[in-house]
Protein backbone atom coordinates (compact mmCIF):
# COMPACT_ATOMS: atom_id res chain seq x y z
CA UNK A 1 0.00 0.00 0.00
CA UNK A 2 2.80 2.61 0.54
CA UNK A 3 3.62 2.61 -2.73
CA UNK A 4 0.71 3.81 -3.54
CA UNK A 5 0.33 6.43 -1.59
CA UNK A 6 1.12 10.08 -2.39
CA UNK A 7 3.97 11.23 -0.05
CA UNK A 8 3.25 15.20 -1.72
CA UNK A 9 -0.08 14.48 -1.03
CA UNK A 10 0.48 14.22 2.47
CA UNK A 11 2.57 16.71 2.57
CA UNK A 12 0.07 19.31 1.04
CA UNK A 13 -2.72 17.73 4.03
CA UNK A 14 -0.16 18.66 6.79
CA UNK A 15 0.62 22.46 4.93
CA UNK A 16 -3.28 23.14 4.90
CA UNK A 17 -3.68 22.17 8.50
CA UNK A 18 -0.38 24.34 9.61
CA UNK A 19 -2.19 27.07 7.24
CA UNK A 20 -4.99 26.71 9.75
CA UNK A 21 -3.01 26.43 13.05
CA UNK A 22 -0.92 29.49 11.53
CA UNK A 23 -4.57 31.57 11.99
CA UNK A 24 -5.17 30.46 15.40
CA UNK A 25 -1.21 31.10 16.43
CA UNK A 26 -1.23 34.63 15.43
CA UNK A 27 -4.61 35.41 17.34
CA UNK A 28 -5.21 35.56 20.83
CA UNK A 29 -6.63 31.89 21.79
CA UNK A 30 -7.98 30.36 24.35
CA UNK A 31 -6.78 27.10 26.35
CA UNK A 32 -8.53 24.32 27.67
CA UNK A 33 -7.39 21.49 29.74
CA UNK A 34 -8.03 17.71 28.87
CA UNK A 35 -8.78 15.12 31.91
CA UNK A 36 -4.84 14.30 32.09
CA UNK A 37 -4.06 18.09 32.28
CA UNK A 38 -2.72 18.30 28.80
CA UNK A 39 -3.49 21.33 26.64
CA UNK A 40 -5.78 21.52 23.79
CA UNK A 41 -6.59 24.75 21.45
CA UNK A 42 -8.98 25.72 18.57
CA UNK A 43 -6.12 24.67 16.60
CA UNK A 44 -5.75 21.65 17.96
CA UNK A 45 -9.43 20.50 16.81
CA UNK A 46 -9.84 22.63 13.79
CA UNK A 47 -6.05 20.83 12.38
CA UNK A 48 -7.27 16.90 13.32
CA UNK A 49 -10.33 17.57 12.08
CA UNK A 50 -8.94 19.05 8.48
CA UNK A 51 -5.86 15.96 8.48
CA UNK A 52 -8.76 12.92 9.04
CA UNK A 53 -11.19 14.44 7.02
CA UNK A 54 -8.46 14.73 3.85
CA UNK A 55 -6.98 11.19 4.85
CA UNK A 56 -10.93 9.51 4.84
CA UNK A 57 -11.36 11.39 1.41
CA UNK A 58 -8.45 9.85 -0.25
CA UNK A 59 -7.72 6.31 1.29
CA UNK A 60 -11.26 5.49 3.07
CA UNK A 61 -10.03 2.12 3.90
CA UNK A 62 -7.44 2.91 5.99
CA UNK A 63 -8.09 3.65 9.74
CA UNK A 64 -6.80 6.50 11.62
CA UNK A 65 -5.33 7.27 14.91
CA UNK A 66 -5.34 10.81 16.20
CA UNK A 67 -4.52 11.93 19.53
CA UNK A 68 -7.31 14.39 19.28
CA UNK A 69 -9.86 10.84 18.53
CA UNK A 70 -11.75 8.41 20.86
CA UNK A 71 -9.26 5.92 21.23
CA UNK A 72 -10.20 2.89 19.09
CA UNK A 73 -10.12 -0.84 21.31
CA UNK A 74 -7.10 -2.84 20.61
CA UNK A 75 -8.86 -5.61 19.89
CA UNK A 76 -9.80 -4.15 16.72
CA UNK A 77 -7.06 -2.32 15.77
CA UNK A 78 -4.65 -5.02 16.60
CA UNK A 79 -5.99 -6.66 13.31
CA UNK A 80 -5.00 -3.42 11.11
CA UNK A 81 -2.98 -4.13 8.31
CA UNK A 82 -2.27 0.06 7.90
CA UNK A 83 -3.21 2.95 9.53
CA UNK A 84 -2.59 6.32 10.07
CA UNK A 85 -1.03 7.48 12.90
CA UNK A 86 -1.81 11.38 13.49
CA UNK A 87 -0.71 14.38 15.89
CA UNK A 88 -2.40 17.40 14.68
CA UNK A 89 -0.10 18.88 17.00
CA UNK A 90 2.68 17.73 18.36
CA UNK A 91 4.15 20.39 21.35
CA UNK A 92 0.92 22.35 22.45
CA UNK A 93 2.49 23.73 25.17
CA UNK A 94 5.91 25.59 22.70
CA UNK A 95 2.40 26.14 20.74
CA UNK A 96 0.67 28.30 23.39
CA UNK A 97 4.15 29.91 24.69
CA UNK A 98 4.28 30.97 20.87
CA UNK A 99 8.31 29.96 20.36
CA UNK A 100 7.28 28.13 17.05
CA UNK A 101 8.72 24.36 17.90
CA UNK A 102 5.11 22.74 17.35
CA UNK A 103 4.38 20.76 14.34
CA UNK A 104 1.55 18.77 12.28
CA UNK A 105 2.69 14.95 12.23
CA UNK A 106 0.67 12.35 9.97
CA UNK A 107 2.46 8.48 9.26
CA UNK A 108 1.59 5.73 8.31
CA UNK A 109 1.88 2.55 9.80
CA UNK A 110 2.22 -0.78 8.28
CA UNK A 111 1.54 -3.59 11.35
CA UNK A 112 4.05 -1.82 14.13
CA UNK A 113 6.58 -0.16 11.87
CA UNK A 114 6.28 3.75 10.62
CA UNK A 115 6.73 3.36 6.63
CA UNK A 116 5.40 6.88 6.19
CA UNK A 117 6.17 10.39 7.75
CA UNK A 118 5.29 13.73 7.35
CA UNK A 119 6.59 16.48 10.22
CA UNK A 120 5.29 20.22 9.39
CA UNK A 121 6.56 23.19 11.48
CA UNK A 122 4.38 25.91 9.91
CA UNK A 123 6.04 28.86 12.44
CA UNK A 124 9.35 28.10 10.77
CA UNK A 125 8.66 26.54 7.93
CA UNK A 126 10.02 23.44 7.92
CA UNK A 127 8.47 20.40 6.47
CA UNK A 128 10.33 16.76 6.60
CA UNK A 129 8.94 14.10 4.53
CA UNK A 130 9.90 9.80 4.34
CA UNK A 131 8.37 7.21 2.33
CA UNK A 132 9.92 3.84 2.92
CA UNK A 133 12.34 3.16 0.17
CA UNK A 134 12.65 6.62 -0.73
CA UNK A 135 14.80 8.14 1.63
CA UNK A 136 13.76 11.10 3.90
CA UNK A 137 14.31 14.98 3.00
CA UNK A 138 13.74 18.07 4.84
CA UNK A 139 12.08 21.04 2.27
CA UNK A 140 13.24 18.76 -0.86
CA UNK A 141 17.33 18.29 0.83
CA UNK A 142 17.85 14.48 1.01
CA UNK A 143 18.87 13.83 4.87
CA UNK A 144 20.90 13.71 6.38
CA UNK A 145 22.91 16.57 5.82
CA UNK A 146 25.34 16.68 8.04
CA UNK A 147 27.10 14.04 9.41
CA UNK A 148 29.72 14.44 12.95
CA UNK A 149 33.20 12.62 11.97
CA UNK A 150 34.10 13.10 15.16
CA UNK A 151 31.86 11.83 17.80
CA UNK A 152 34.22 10.81 20.75
CA UNK A 153 36.08 14.45 20.42
CA UNK A 154 32.29 16.29 20.71
CA UNK A 155 28.98 14.95 20.54
CA UNK A 156 25.81 16.99 19.66
CA UNK A 157 22.52 15.72 22.45
CA UNK A 158 19.28 17.36 22.17
CA UNK A 159 16.57 16.76 24.71
CA UNK A 160 13.21 17.90 25.61
CA UNK A 161 12.43 22.02 26.51
CA UNK A 162 9.31 21.64 28.22
CA UNK A 163 10.41 17.72 29.61
CA UNK A 164 13.55 17.04 30.42
CA UNK A 165 13.29 14.36 32.98
CA UNK A 166 16.37 13.53 35.79
CA UNK A 167 16.50 10.16 34.31
CA UNK A 168 17.32 11.83 30.57
CA UNK A 169 20.38 14.70 32.01
CA UNK A 170 21.80 11.59 34.04
CA UNK A 171 22.03 9.78 30.79
CA UNK A 172 23.43 12.49 29.10
CA UNK A 173 26.17 13.34 31.64
CA UNK A 174 26.87 10.10 31.24
CA UNK A 175 28.05 9.80 27.66
CA UNK A 176 31.58 8.72 26.57
CA UNK A 177 32.86 11.85 24.92
CA UNK A 178 35.09 14.59 25.42
CA UNK A 179 32.90 17.67 24.93
CA UNK A 180 28.47 17.98 24.78
CA UNK A 181 27.51 20.23 23.32
CA UNK A 182 23.02 20.13 24.63
CA UNK A 183 19.98 21.36 22.77
CA UNK A 184 16.79 22.01 23.67
CA UNK A 185 14.10 21.89 21.58
CA UNK A 186 10.24 21.09 21.39
CA UNK A 187 7.81 18.70 19.80
CA UNK A 188 9.33 15.96 17.43
CA UNK A 189 11.91 18.17 15.87
CA UNK A 190 13.94 16.88 18.56
CA UNK A 191 14.08 13.42 15.97
CA UNK A 192 14.14 15.54 12.97
CA UNK A 193 17.33 16.98 14.39
CA UNK A 194 18.82 13.42 14.62
CA UNK A 195 17.59 12.36 10.89
CA UNK A 196 19.33 15.67 10.15
CA UNK A 197 22.40 15.42 11.35
CA UNK A 198 22.44 18.69 13.61
CA UNK A 199 22.19 16.41 16.71
CA UNK A 200 23.86 13.27 17.33
CA UNK A 201 21.31 11.17 19.82
CA UNK A 202 18.12 12.08 21.18
CA UNK A 203 17.48 10.33 24.87
CA UNK A 204 13.52 10.38 26.20
CA UNK A 205 13.75 9.05 29.37
CA UNK A 206 10.40 10.19 30.20
CA UNK A 207 7.08 9.79 28.58
CA UNK A 208 5.60 10.10 25.16
CA UNK A 209 2.47 8.63 23.55
CA UNK A 210 2.82 6.70 20.01
CA UNK A 211 1.45 9.93 17.61
CA UNK A 212 4.23 11.94 19.29
CA UNK A 213 6.74 10.40 17.75
CA UNK A 214 5.53 7.93 14.45
CA UNK A 215 5.88 10.30 11.39
CA UNK A 216 9.71 11.43 12.44
CA UNK A 217 10.03 8.00 13.45
CA UNK A 218 9.63 7.03 9.70
CA UNK A 219 11.93 10.52 9.10
CA UNK A 220 14.67 9.04 10.75
CA UNK A 221 14.60 5.34 9.95
CA UNK A 222 14.59 6.80 6.40
CA UNK A 223 17.54 9.02 7.19
CA UNK A 224 19.30 5.55 8.10
CA UNK A 225 19.03 5.98 12.02
CA UNK A 226 17.03 4.33 14.38
CA UNK A 227 15.08 4.69 17.45
CA UNK A 228 15.69 2.42 19.92
CA UNK A 229 13.86 1.13 23.02
CA UNK A 230 15.84 2.17 26.05
CA UNK A 231 15.47 -1.40 27.95
CA UNK A 232 16.54 -3.70 25.62
CA UNK A 233 18.24 -1.34 22.12
CA UNK A 234 15.41 -2.81 20.04
CA UNK A 235 13.59 -1.03 17.70
CA UNK A 236 10.66 0.75 19.13
CA UNK A 237 7.08 -0.57 17.38
CA UNK A 238 3.29 0.78 17.52
CA UNK A 239 0.24 0.15 17.61
CA UNK A 240 1.05 -2.04 20.85
CA UNK A 241 -1.85 -2.68 23.64
CA UNK A 242 -0.57 0.72 25.82
CA UNK A 243 -0.04 3.35 23.31
CA UNK A 244 2.82 4.86 25.49
CA UNK A 245 5.83 4.67 24.61
CA UNK A 246 8.68 3.19 26.49
CA UNK A 247 12.15 5.08 26.88
CA UNK A 248 13.82 5.39 23.92
CA UNK A 249 16.86 6.90 22.32
CA UNK A 250 16.78 8.24 18.85
CA UNK A 251 20.96 7.77 16.84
Amino acid sequence: MVKDIDLDKIAAIAQKAGDAIMQIYNSDFAVEYKDDKSPLTEADTKANKIICDALRELYPDTPLMSEENKEVAYEERKEWEYYWCIDPIDGTKEFIKKNGEFTVNIALIHKNTPVLGVVYAPAIGEMYTAKQGEGAFKNGQRLPLQINDAPEEKLFVVASKSHLSEETQAFIDALETKEIEQVSKGSSLKLCMVAEGIADIYPRLAPTMEWDTAAADAVVREAGKMTYQFENNTKMVYNKKNLLNPWFIVK
